[in-house]
């Protein structure tokens, strides 16, 4: 059976360890990070995570800046406001949460927000670094840095190991793959139009699935003892729940788990570790600004 890599937990110890920093910024330097989380209209899911994360900030004693916005703001406007974010000194961190409304053009404002403050890591110069050799960006996305933290925490080596990632979103595949080659891992991508994908992820020591496909993944896709961190959150219909689902990722948990080495759970595996990943990154931003 796999041992399975406790994400609740994991995610915990970071929060402590962020907490004790912010602790002794305040003491030391007087001052506290900020981070501004931007959400524009009444999507129910991004109200949720919005929520969430701004909860979390509170518990570390980051200063959480709330900017809430109508559906129908101009896209002119919505960058005023991340140009003013970007001006204000007790702001570390900016947030954008995705996706926004149809009129507005993400890339457009996603490049706007200061590299400084771009604590999501989506800004094309931070991309642009993780893909070079010996570029270092100044963040690095949420979800890949908490993929990549689970496997070191969890003991797992990473150089000169075989990785293949299941998915080439801009989000999670692509920059998580960057992770890899940069910690000395043998990396490949499966993707939708990948013939074949079982008999690249077998050759695997280390899985990521990103796919966003339930269930996807099965017992014998995996090579024994091999580690597998599970991104996707899809939810099935289940009638013996009173939600009438329940989440499920995107590998075959009750299979895989007879087969791999290392294994995260859907809840409680990635999922905590990324708005930790956001968190250490906001403290980091913070400071970067002292340093300088």
């Amino acid at each position: 059976m796999a041992q399975i890599i406790d994400g609740k937990a994991i995610a915990a110890d970071i929060r402590r360890e962020v907490a004790a920093e912010v602790a002794a910024l305040s003491s030391k330097h007087n001052f506290v990070p900020g981070l501004a989380v931007v959400i524009v209209g009444s999507r129910k899911d991004s109200q949720t995570y919005v929520s969430m994360k701004r909860k979390a900030c509170a518990e570390v004693g980051i200063c959480s800046v709330h900017v809430d916005l109508p559906e129908d703001i101009s896209e002119l406007a919505l960058v005023a406001e991340v140009h003013r974010l970007n001006a204000d000194p007790a702001v570390h961190g900016i947030l954008v949460q995705l996706p926004l409304p149809k009129h507005i053009n993400e890339e457009k404002i996603l490049s706007e927000i200061s590299i400084e403050k771009d604590v999501d890591g989506f800004h094309p110069l931070n991309i642009g670094k993780l893909a070079m050799k010996g570029r270092e960006p100044l963040y690095v996305p949420c979800t890949p840095k908490g993929c990549m933290e689970l496997l070191s925490r969890s003991g797992v080596t990473v150089k000169g190991k075989r990785a293949v990632v299941v998915g080439r979103s801009n989000i999670v595949g692509l920059p998580v793959s960057l992770l890899l080659l940069k910690a000395d891992a043998t990396v490949s991508i499966v993707h939708s139009r990948t013939p074949d994908p079982e008999s690249i992820v077998r050759e695997a020591d280390i899985v990521i699935a990103a796919a966003g496909q339930a269930m996807m993944i099965k017992g014998d896709w995996i090579k024994p003892g091999a580690a597998v961190i599970d991104v996707g959150t899809n939810s099935i219909d289940d009638p013996t729940r009173k939600s009438g689902y329940r989440l499920v990722g995107d590998v075959d948990f009750a299979e895989v788990s007879k087969v791999a080495g290392y294994l995260t759970p859907v809840p409680g595996g990635v999922g905590p570790m990324t708005v930790a990943m956001l968190l250490k990154n906001t403290v980091d931003g913070a400071k970067r600004g002292i340093v300088e």
